[in-house]
């Protein structure tokens, strides 16, 4: 009966989690950034990577693309832009 206990806390807080997890996201976005990339890029009409050959408004080094790529800056789709 222990088993099913810890069984049952485990999937509550799993749960929880899932739920907590997009308002998270939407908390990124309502304060400037933009969910998909980290560290937090601005909400702008593009983003570039630097050095490259985009013509901005806005530019960035590495990172990590962790929800739909809007800006296009994971061109080989391994997770990571402008590397």
């Amino acid at each position: 009966m222990k088993f099913a206990v810890t069984l049952g806390s485990a999937a509550v807080a799993a749960f929880a989690f899932a739920i907590a997890t997009p308002a998270v996201a939407s908390a990124q976005q309502s304060s400037g950034c933009h969910g998909s990339y980290s560290p937090c890029l601005p909400i702008v009409s593009d983003v570039d990577c630097e050095g490259g050959s985009g013509n901005g408004p806005v530019y960035t080094g590495k990172v990590k693309v962790i929800g739909p790529d809007d800006y296009g800056l994971d061109r080989d789709g391994d997770g990571y832009g402008c590397e």
